[in-house]
């Protein structure tokens, strides 16, 4: 080393040293001196090797400072170093060029030959790395560690090209060499903790500055650059990590608040299913179906698409949990994936019956209406019979009567009597009616039950009344004598014919209810039989007149005057033949009505067959849609994304369908509406259909959300397509039942046909990886994670720990300052809002604990 060089190396070595002990609180003044004892000697060793050297000896005897040099002379050594001539006796004696030699053997082990570029030496390496960071500057051009650096730009370069912040290099000119160099030294100091270890004119001023010098020099860039590059990797893998946490809980609110409003709509849902209060009117029944019709075409259907999309966001979340090595997903209390398909269940439990209950309600309440216009119309007829009959029977006319009159008396109280009995069966009727409608719980029961009371009451007394007529005539019968048949018998006919006569205008106007052709065309049947006995009829009524032809003929032949009274019977010749007008008018009326009855009743036979041709088409296409979206997920044939494809085919295909579903619930509808409630030609009911529609939509979206879940462990493992094609024909060759799905027999099978040597202790363990539930089979997905696990490339813990400890400079806490100086403003607050505060004694105030954030990332933890 020249004598024109030393101060150089002297001032520079100085600075050197002094950048190290200051880390132990102590410094060098004189190079040649302060190491003579060895103590700082040995300090300074320990400090840059970051290991303990052996206790000093504490005396202060030449022969103890002897031993102390040679313990750090033996430390070199021992790190692979060949000290040539350097002795502790000259170093104790203050020998500078020896002092420097030893200095420069330090620098060289510790600060320079660590910087290994491309396995090239030491030197050739600072020099390489030199060269590579300066190559864009303009005046730069690094060849030696002498003259390449005189005019300071190369070491300005070097500063800009890592912090361009520091240095305006544009500003730089290369003829004020000392400007440069000072500008250089003065930003190292100020903010890179790089001590002043040249002097600027000592440098322009030398013809060739001292090679070591400026090697030292440089290798402080060196070391403190190389250290801001691994900090910059350890923060992205660190933003990298939160970014995954912060996604996932972003997940996690969502799936929250989706089955929190799912189940909050069922809770609502169920009360108003679950009511089951008749109404008493029509109208407010069909408005209840047509609210519930409404439910199931408009409120339900979103509803199910929620359910299936929570599902579908859970399993998403799962596997993303799992690829990034975090622990599973626990929804909070009672939102389970569990927990929503039980209260589904419930709901689907309560909506079941329901409409069945309405219609029911609607059948009943419509047999109500019929039943009690029915009474009324009996009851009216009734009364309007017996109105004044009482007053009648209880008149006491034969007390002033003629022989005759009392006669004509007697005959006319016997045609009431059979007449009486005649009303029997109308009263028996009225009595059965009132009867069903108490037993099907007739909301107006209590007055139909008082007018009946009424009826029966008065027929009643009807009875009795006359009874005492009948044996207040019979005391004075015997007083009488013979009578005119010819009026008696008028009497006799007429009476009953009359009867007849008004029980077919009775029948011929009966109201009547029916549900099928069969029942309409027994009713025709019977009116056709009523038609045939008119002839008969006719005949009874021709004969009656005839009665009244010969009582005018004999009246006429024998000059009796008439007073022109049948005196046993109010009923005139012209009282019969006005009924028999009304019965003859009333036949083709009938026949009409029973006419309309029979097409309306065909055109409900035309709806149900319109209805059942398209279920028994709808009802097929949907099973086979299910077949085939089964099949596709476990065809080989292509990649993910081609059954990708063809799944989002199918799932179009069964959008578009969607109007034929439409449409046959429109049909369904107009059948409610007809009142028509069975249907012989189909065995699918709405509901089937309904229930077959929901499950082939929840299918294709699971199916679908299935191989998205499989591209995304695909990309995440970064398996290629012909390893899933490996797997996935290895799992369909043992999937023995077709359904997606394997036996724990069959996937011992698929697993020793892989290779893998089993025994049942391991089959146990790895039948728990691919079943944690315990269901008994396993399925594509867990086979694909199972395969994969192996070969991840995954997160750790382990790893985000390393990289906080290189952003905390190897402390084992770091700070709110580094955190934020390192990171992301949005992944610093995450970390400093999460973090502990760091509890050991080293630590200052505020400090943060960054392990126990790291475990928590990847264990069992609220994050």
């Amino acid at each position: 080393m020249g004598s024109g060089n030393s101060i150089f190396s002297t001032k520079t070595f100085t600075a050197w040293c002094n950048s190290h002990l200051r880390k132990a609180g102590t410094q060098i003044e004189n190079i040649e001196d302060d190491f003579r004892n060895g103590l700082k000697l040995m300090l300074l060793l320990e400090v840059i090797s970051g290991e303990r050297l052996p206790k000093p000896d504490k005396g202060k005897m030449r022969f103890h400072k002897i031993a102390n040099v040679n313990k750090a002379l033996d430390f070199i050594c021992s790190k692979g170093v060949k000290l040539v001539s350097i002795g502790a006796e000259e170093i104790v004696d203050g020998n500078t060029k020896m002092t420097l030699g030893m200095i420069w053997t330090i620098i060289l082990r510790f600060a320079i030959q660590d910087i290994s570029v491309e396995e090239t030496s030491a030197k050739e390496g600072l020099l390489l790395w030199c060269q590579r960071k300066t190559a864009p500057y303009r005046n730069v051009n690094v060849q030696n560690f002498h003259i390449s650096w005189k005019d300071g730009l190369a070491l300005c370069a070097l500063i800009h090209r890592h912090r361009p912040d520091l240095i305006d290099y544009s500003k730089l000119k290369k003829d004020d060499p000392i400007g440069n160099l000072n500008t250089a030294f003065e930003v190292a100091e100020k903010y890179l903790d790089i001590p002043k270890m040249l002097d600027a004119e000592d440098i322009v001023n030398t013809p060739k500055p001292d090679e070591k010098a400026i090697m030292t020099y440089v290798s402080c860039f060196y070391h403190a650059f190389a250290g801001a590059e691994q900090a910059e990797t350890a923060a992205n893998r660190i933003c990298k990590v939160l970014a995954v946490n912060q996604e996932n809980e972003k997940l996690m609110e969502e799936y929250e608040k989706l089955a929190s409003e799912l189940l909050e709509w069922i809770r609502k849902t169920i009360p108003w299913l679950e009511n089951r209060t008749a109404e008493h009117h029509m109208r407010a029944m069909q408005q209840k179906l047509e609210d519930f019709r409404d439910y199931r075409r408009v409120h339900k259907p979103p509803r199910v698409q929620e359910k299936c999309q929570l599902e579908i966001n859970f399993n998403t979340l799962q596997t993303k949990l799992r690829l990034s090595n975090r622990p599973a997903f626990m929804p909070s209390e009672g939102k389970m994936v569990s927990d929503i398909a039980n209260a589904w269940k419930g709901l689907e439990q309560v909506e079941k019956g329901y409409e069945e209950w309405l219609l029911t309600e609607i059948r009943r309440l419509e047999r109500l209406d019929h039943l009690a216009e029915k009474f009324k119309q009996k009851c009216s007829l009734h009364q309007s019979w017996t109105s004044g009959k009482e007053e009648l029977l209880s008149m006491k006319d034969y007390e002033s009567a003629s022989l005759m009159e009392i006669r004509a008396l007697m005959r006319k109280h016997e045609a009431f009597e059979s007449d009486l009995a005649a009303h029997q069966d109308r009263v028996e009727q009225i009595a059965a009616i009132a009867q069903e409608l108490n037993e099907l719980d007739y909301h107006d029961a209590s007055s139909v039950n008082t007018r009946c009371q009424g009826i029966c009451d008065q027929w009643d007394n009807l009875g009795t009344l006359t009874q005492k007529r009948r044996d207040s005539l019979e005391r004075v019968e015997k007083l009488w004598e013979t009578i005119d048949q010819l009026y008696l018998e008028f009497a006799k006919r007429a009476a009953p014919f009359n009867n007849w006569m008004d029980g077919a205008m009775e029948d011929l106007q009966d109201m009547f209810i029916v549900h099928s052709t069969e029942e309409i065309h027994s009713l025709i049947t019977a009116h056709d039989q009523f038609k045939a006995t008119l002839p008969e009829a006719d005949k009874e009524r021709m004969a009656t007149m005839g009665i009244q032809s010969e009582i005018v003929k004999i009246a006429q032949t024998y000059g009796i005057k008439l007073s022109g009274v049948n005196p046993y019977t109010n009923l005139s010749p012209q009282d019969i033949t006005n009924k028999w007008e009304t019965v003859k008018h009333l036949v083709p009326l009938r026949d009409q009505m029973l006419q309309e009855e029979v097409a309306r009743q065909q055109a409900n036979e035309r709806l149900r067959r319109q209805f059942a041709a398209q279920a028994n088409i709808i009802g097929p296409w949907i099973q086979t849609k299910m077949e085939e979206i089964g099949h596709v997920s476990v065809d080989i044939a292509g990649s993910l994304e081609e059954q990708m494809n063809s799944l989002k085919q199918y799932e179009q295909n069964i959008i578009n369908y969607k109007c034929n579903i439409d449409k046959l619930e429109g049909d369904h509808q107009l059948s409610q509406e007809s009142l028509i409630f069975d249907n012989k030609h189909t065995n699918y009911t709405m509901e089937h259909i309904r229930v077959g529609w929901e499950q082939l939509l929840t299918t294709i979206a699971r199916t679908i959300n299935e191989v998205e879940n499989q591209i995304l462990t695909r990309d995440a493992k970064g398996i290629s397509q012909e390893q899933l094609n490996e797997f996935r024909a290895s799992f369909n060759h043992f999937d023995r039942k077709r359904n997606g799905m394997m036996d724990p027999d069959d996937f011992r099978a698929c697993l020793i046909s892989m290779g893998y040597d089993l025994g049942e202790v391991e089959f146990a363990r790895i039948m728990t990886l691919v079943d944690s539930n315990n269901t008994g089979v396993v399925t594509f997905q867990a086979f694909i994670d199972f395969m994969t696990r192996e070969t991840a490339e995954t997160d750790t813990a382990d790893q985000v720990m390393a990289s906080f400890k290189i952003l905390a400079s190897d402390k084992s806490y770091i700070t709110v300052d580094e955190l934020r100086r390192e990171l992301p403003p949005e992944q610093a607050e995450y970390c400093i809002s999460r973090m502990t505060r760091y509890i050991g004694a080293d630590g200052p105030a505020g400090a943060l604990d960054y392990i126990s954030f790291s475990s928590a990332l990847y264990g069992e933890s609220d994050l």
